[in-house]
């Protein structure tokens, strides 16, 4: 591509609106420009990126036996009805009714088509394995986007489901993607980790996560110290390593606190800990009131509640509905007397004359134990903390941030019950299909990359994605000799196969290199005063100083640094 002839620009300040390093470096290189909250312009230099990323996604996808289809992003409501998944994508879902009134909804994720293109295929077990996957827009209507292109709610996905007839099948077929996945994000360079997770809406017995570790990330990953032990902060187990205390059990002394309505101002009052406190948090789950015991210095993780009771939504209590199963004010909430169903985080089993609300305006009941009050549910709870022990080894838990570009989920045969997808048998018998989910994020990759590769100049495209590989810079545009070395590198370059770009424009020097380092070019080639010598300046996006090699050798050089 020759720059004077071509649809090209940058911005010189960075962008006010955008609050990750990847958004702002990515609207200021020219690649994307923001339409509307969550929704992006993906511009001409941009879709370069986009397109070798989506080359790498397909080869992969293609050499590990998944065959490619496209199916449409305007689907009926009553798809998603029919597999239980409509409540669950609630207001997630953009919806939307064509001039028959008929309700349609735009596609977040397409189990269920694909599950309907699958019963097309047969129904003889000799029909199976098989994969299936697509690229295509995703719609998901965030409530609040964000960083760039992480959190959006327009999105090009890359998505494969296998079908296998029974489990072994579909381990197999699942490590085959599983492997696709790491060759993916081994091509893109990225630094990663891959986590267990929650299986959310999507269902099924599995989910690992592709998270791409850096500080932008929305993610919690927890790692181990001492062994190989990752998971997703959501899902991470959290070890009781507290033991059944000896101590006497006290009676209960409904002590007057007034004005100490936190932990905090009930631990400075009694002069004790925190984790002498058990908390009593007031949720609505449902629609349904439940309470939940807590150490006092533990969170709740409400994506343990949501798999531990099989529920859809979760939020705190309004104030109302708090002192309606209280008698209280809010703030002194306890277990003792409480109008609805307990739930106790298994921490809290080991403890004795522990001190709690007593549902009583400015009162807390201390030296309270497990007698004095009933639970319905015993069950890890908490939100785990960095230095928690590991489930796997025993050893401290380190916590960093990641970006998931890819998922990958056993979904068993949660779908293929709801909408009917069976196989025969040798014995002509009915059985579900075994199905497998895989998606990855070619926007999000984009954007991780970037998060992960830049400097105090720009964006450093690893070699794989880069928009282009070379850039021949040409100093003087007003220079005829300047200019005819300049295309000559460029069309030697092009015939050998090599992405390259030409920078003819009338800018002065200083404008053209600075542009090359922020749109992260990985190697240039300027064509200045040098030739008068037979030379040309080779320089690496990451080095630190400029080379000056002879015209006859610089395409050889070029071609071998490609090849590294």
């Amino acid at each position: 591509m020759k720059l004077s002839k071509s649809y090209f620009y940058t911005l010189r300040e960075n962008v006010k609106d955008e609050d990750s390093t990847s958004g702002n470096l990515l609207v200021r290189a020219g690649m994307i420009k923001k339409s509307s909250s969550g929704i992006y312009m993906i511009m001409p230099m941009g879709k370069r990126v986009l397109k070798k990323i989506e080359e790498i996604v397909r080869e992969e996808m293609d050499a590990a036996g998944a065959q490619e289809l496209l199916m449409p992003a305007m689907i009926p409501e009553e798809i998603y009805e029919k597999s239980g998944r409509r409540e669950a994508f609630g207001s997630n879902m953009f919806a939307l009714k064509d001039r028959y009134q008929k309700n349609y909804v735009l596609g977040p994720t397409h189990e269920e088509l694909f599950t309907m293109a699958a019963m097309m295929k047969g129904s003889s077990y000799k029909d199976f394995p098989y994969n299936l996957y697509q690229i295509q827009t995703k719609f998901r209507d965030e409530t609040r986007p964000r960083y760039g292109l992480i959190r959006v709610r327009e999105f090009i996905m890359k998505d494969a489901y296998s079908f296998d007839i029974d489990e072994a099948g579909l381990q197999e077929s699942y490590m085959k993607m599983f492997q696709a996945y790491k060759n993916i994000m081994d091509r893109c360079n990225l630094n990663y980790k891959i986590v267990k997770a929650d299986t959310g809406a999507m269902g099924g017995s599995l989910s690992e996560e592709f998270q791409a570790i850096t500080e932008i990330g929305e993610d919690v990953v927890v790692t181990c110290e001492g062994c190989d032990f990752s998971s997703n902060l959501e899902i991470t187990e959290v070890i009781d390593t507290g033991r059944p205390s000896d101590v006497e059990a006290l009676d209960m002394e409904i002590v007057e606190t007034p004005d100490a309505k936190t932990i905090e101002d009930v631990a400075a009052f009694f002069q004790k800990s925190v984790n002498d406190f058990v908390k009593t948090l007031i949720y609505s789950i449902d629609g349904k009131t439940m309470a939940f015991l807590l150490k006092g210095d533990r969170e709740l993780n409400e994506t343990k509640v949501l798999k531990l009771l099989q529920a859809n939504e979760m939020e705190l209590a309004s104030f109302d509905e708090v002192e309606r199963v209280t008698h209280a004010r809010v703030g002194f909430a306890g277990p003792i007397g409480l109008e609805c169903p307990i739930i106790m985080d298994r921490e809290v089993a080991n403890m004795k004359n522990f001190i709690v609300g007593a549902n009583k305006t400015d009162h807390h009941i201390k030296n309270v134990n497990l007698k004095d009050f009933t639970v319905e549910t015993v069950a890890d709870i908490a939100q785990v903390h960095e230095g928690d022990i590991c489930p796997k080894c025993g050893k401290p838990l380190k916590f960093c941030k990641g970006i998931e570009v890819g998922n990958t989920f056993k979904l068993g045969t949660k779908y293929a019950k709801a909408l009917g997808l069976e196989y025969q048998d040798v014995n002509n018998k009915l059985h579900p299909v075994e199905m497998g989910c895989y998606g990855f994020g070619l926007e999000r990759c984009m954007a991780a990359i970037v998060e992960q590769h830049n400097d105090a100049s720009g964006i450093i495209w690893p070699t794989s994605v880069a928009p282009y590989e070379v850039a021949v810079v040409v100093v003087s545009s007003k220079d005829d000799e300047q200019m005819r070395i300049g295309n000559e590198l460029y069309e030697a370059l092009k015939k050998e196969g090599i992405d390259v770009l030409l920078d003819d424009r009338k800018e002065r020097p200083g404008v053209k290199f600075k542009d090359m380092e922020l749109i992260g070019i990985p190697y240039r080639i300027t064509v200045g005063r040098g030739i008068k010598d037979g030379n040309v300046e080779f320089r690496a996006r990451t080095a630190d100083e400029s080379s000056d090699v002879s015209l006859h050798e610089i395409v050889d050089m070029v071609k071998k640094e490609l090849q590294k």
